[in-house]
């Protein structure tokens, strides 16, 4: 039995939607199903009685949920403890990162820290977006820092965690330019000749961004895509290179449009060819009435009274 059913689980029992909390657990609904199953399995018994709708729990799943609270309390508190003496030992404060915010914004960002905040001991943990809230949610990371787009959102139960505006990012699209200083591919692009376009893999965050922006372009945006990568960085390479136009977040690309390396793809009459995300840091509430001590407290409670704004 894995601690995560029971917190699938008592997911179940509060929402008493299998739709509703697959959403929040982060899983497809069939996987989110599976593991409903396997708890049954290895209680024996039913738990839920699927007859009904909304979902209620059988006889022996009410006598389960008063246990797993209790249980996955217990954890959670053993889990706190065990931190505490991780963090008075190291004051390592670990962060699970997109990888695109891994390479653009976060370096940055730790650099304009130390400036306002002092030094501190970090642990970068560099995953995609769906696996860096589950390392959030199974507490394997101090804080998660991610985009956020009302569009987008990331569904954290705002019960259990908190977060802190750090501040907002542009996503807009770049191409390289030519010798006179105009981008290579120009937006909007014609029918007859669609512009070379460097995508995000399917089901990427930016992705549905920026399959957003050009759903709300207002008029048509000729596109042909020849190249696809779930990296920003990928994507900015092939630009540089001037294989097509990229949609990228302004932290990406700050110091190659300093250079003169990418300009803007989107003439002044597009200009809405972009959206503005925030930046986010979330973390898992405190557990009890004493406030934690550690560097990560001490970086949340900065962040909290001061949160730093983001490169552009």
């Amino acid at each position: 039995m894995e601690t995560k059913w029971l917190e699938d689980f008592v997911s179940l029992a509060e929402t008493r939607s299998f739709s509703r909390s697959a959403q929040l657990r982060h899983v497809t609904q069939p996987a989110f199903s599976r593991r409903i199953q396997a708890l049954e399995g290895w209680a024996g018994t039913d738990l839920v009685d699927r007859s009904s709708y909304p979902t209620r729990l059988t006889p022996a799943g009410k006598t389960l949920y008063d246990q797993a609270l209790e249980m996955l309390q217990g954890l959670h508190n053993t889990r706190a403890m065990l931190r505490a003496h991780t963090s008075a030992g190291k004051e390592l404060v670990s962060f699970a990162v997109p990888h695109t915010l891994a390479f653009t914004f976060f370096p940055a960002w730790v650099s304009q820290l130390h400036a306002q905040f002092g030094p501190f001991k970090s642990r970068l943990i560099a995953l995609n977006v769906h696996d860096a809230v589950m390392r959030l949610v199974e507490g394997g990371c101090d804080l998660l820092i991610a985009y956020h787009h009302p569009s987008q959102p990331i569904q954290l139960d705002p019960e259990r965690y908190e977060m802190v505006s750090l501040g907002e990012e542009a996503l807009s699209p770049y191409a390289k330019p030519d010798a006179q200083g105009q981008p290579l591919f120009r937006l909007p692009g014609v029918a007859t000749e669609p512009l070379p376009y460097l995508g995000y893999a399917p089901g990427a965050y930016l992705g549905r961004l920026t399959d957003l922006i050009l759903k709300q372009a207002g008029s048509p945006i000729h596109l042909d895509r020849v190249y696809e990568t779930d990296m920003a960085e990928g994507l900015k390479a092939m630009a540089l290179e001037g294989h097509g136009v990229a949609f990228l977040p302004y932290s990406a690309v700050r110091k190659e449009l300093e250079a003169g390396l990418l300009v803007s793809a989107a003439p002044p009459e597009l200009q809405s060819l972009r959206i503005v995300m925030d930046v986010r840091a979330y973390r898992e509430k405190p557990v009890g009435k004493e406030q934690p001590q550690g560097a990560a407290q001490a970086l949340w409670t900065h962040l909290e009274t001061s949160g730093i704004p983001c490169l552009g």
